[in-house]
């Protein structure tokens, strides 16, 4: 359900006062009193109502302005044709099975040395290609297992011509150590962001973010680097912050090395550490939601 966000009393005002929006109030006035003459009262409050929506900001306008620096084309290529996301994906099933292929490093990435971040679950990748502009002296992969956004991702790539961030259809459970231990570089950064949830118990299973991906990242990760987690669901959060408590024989949580880094009473992170939200957190914090995140660091030895 798209999210609404009235406009300011002052901002109506202002719109108001000008010429153009002064003549289209008076074919507004005009049109719901012809309305009221034709359907009646209920039915013309109903259409007034629709009117007054179309003055609001929606869910999609603000994302598109948290990404507007990346002045992404609203058109892509026939070939790709109409993106139509699938919300729930389940990667236990067999035609995911498969390790996705590693790509070749020196053709997709300028310099295939630098430090690595990778983001799992990367969803439509503007999270990720907002830190690669923002960022050119490190690399960035994204894996998605939905198919279509992996390749809508990378065509936005190549229109918005970064060099260091690639895009991979990719079920990361199965693939991540594999496509990790072809790279040239160190990988320093994994982020696992609002993840699927899957509710249902018999469900938790397909839940990505289960031991033996743990154990790959962990396996992965250059000395000093980090893991961030978060979710708007608490408890998938917790079953992603128990997975990696566990690991504190190689894990730390950051406000145990870094005193300035402020956490509540649970342990989850005050701030957002990143520089940009993804859409998913947007989406939930105006909807009021919580976010729950944490921030671990591989032992230096």
């Amino acid at each position: 359900m798209a999210i609404i966000v009235p406009l300011s009393a002052s901002l109506r005002s202002s719109l108001a006062s000008s010429p153009p929006f002064l003549r289209i109030a008076k074919l507004t006035s005009a049109a719901c009193a012809h309305r009221l003459r034709c359907y009646g009262s209920s039915t013309a409050f109903q259409l007034q109502q629709q009117e007054e929506g179309k003055n609001q900001v929606r869910s999609p306008d603000l994302v598109a302005l948290e990404y507007a620096d990346l002045n992404l084309p609203h058109k892509l290529s026939e070939e790709l044709g109409h993106v139509r996301i699938r919300q729930h994906v389940n990667p236990l099933s067999s035609s995911f099975s498969m390790p996705a292929q590693a790509p070749n490093w020196e053709e997709v990435l300028e310099d295939p040395t630098l430090p690595l971040m990778v983001d799992i679950g990367c969803g439509s990748g503007r999270f990720l290609m907002w830190l690669a502009k923002a960022n050119p002296t490190g690399n960035y992969l994204g894996l998605e297992i939905r198919q279509k956004l992996a390749k809508r991702a990378q065509c936005w790539v190549k229109e918005l011509g970064l060099k260091n961030i690639h895009f991979l259809f990719a079920n990361a459970t199965v693939s991540f150590k594999h496509i990790i231990s072809t790279y040239p570089g160190p990988l320093v950064l994994v982020s696992i962001l609002c993840p699927d949830p899957h509710f249902k118990k018999k469900y938790h299973k397909r839940r990505v973010v289960q031991k033996p991906l743990v154990d790959s990242i962990l396996d992965s990760l250059a000395p000093g680097g980090k893991v961030f987690i978060q979710s708007d669901v608490l408890e998938v959060a917790v079953d992603m912050r128990n997975l990696f408590d566990e690991r504190c024989d190689l894990l730390q949580h950051v406000d145990s090395i870094d005193p300035t880094i402020s956490c509540n009473v649970d342990g989850w992170l005050l701030k957002n550490p990143m520089d940009i939200r993804t859409e998913r957190e947007i989406h939930a914090e105006f909807e009021g939601a919580n976010i729950y995140r944490r921030l671990y660091q591989k032992n230096l030895v």
